[in-house]
């Protein structure tokens, strides 16, 4: 008796610390924005994208490149997508199971976009793709879509001090 509850114990405790792999997590700005905020040593890579946009889809292998090239380096990214929400079961976690996606994804869904886009820059225009990268010392946004190449090099603005 004693072993199963021990085993029933261990199997909760499992269950409790992970996430499934086919959750998201999803967020309204207000619980987003401390992603878009933070002060450590890291550089963060911030894309803005959804499955519906093909110069978005085009340019995710190079955030997933840039990902396993400079995760150890310091650097995270990012993928805030913005599709909507009633196609997240349908379109998002496909993709990301299709495409195999290493980089953290979460969904921003707040449909309140002329509150939030101006926080993230004021210069935005809302579409997408666009892409923050910022540090405790350094911030920019594009709005734009990269290369690898490209993106590699605004990185390098950043780490190469």
């Amino acid at each position: 008796m004693k072993n199963l509850l021990k085993l029933l114990v261990l199997l909760l405790a499992l269950g409790c610390s992970k996430p499934k792999n086919n959750s998201l997590a999803i967020f309204d700005y207000k619980g987003l924005q401390p992603l878009l905020e933070k002060s450590d040593n890291i550089t963060y890579v911030v894309n803005f994208w959804a499955t519906w946009c093909k110069p978005c889809v085009k340019e995710l292998p190079a955030f997933e490149k840039l990902k396993k090239e400079y995760s150890e380096k310091g650097v995270e990214v990012i993928l805030v997508s913005l599709d909507f929400p009633n196609q997240i079961e349908s379109s998002l976690k496909p993709f990301i199971r299709k495409e195999k996606l290493q980089s953290k994804v979460v969904v921003l869904d707040d449909p309140d976009q002329n509150n939030w886009i101006p926080k993230i820059n004021e210069k935005w225009s809302g579409s997408i793709p666009a892409t923050l990268i910022y540090n405790k010392d350094k911030r920019e946004f594009f709005e734009r879509s990269f290369t690898y190449e490209e993106l590699e090099g605004e990185l390098k603005k950043f780490i190469n001090k």
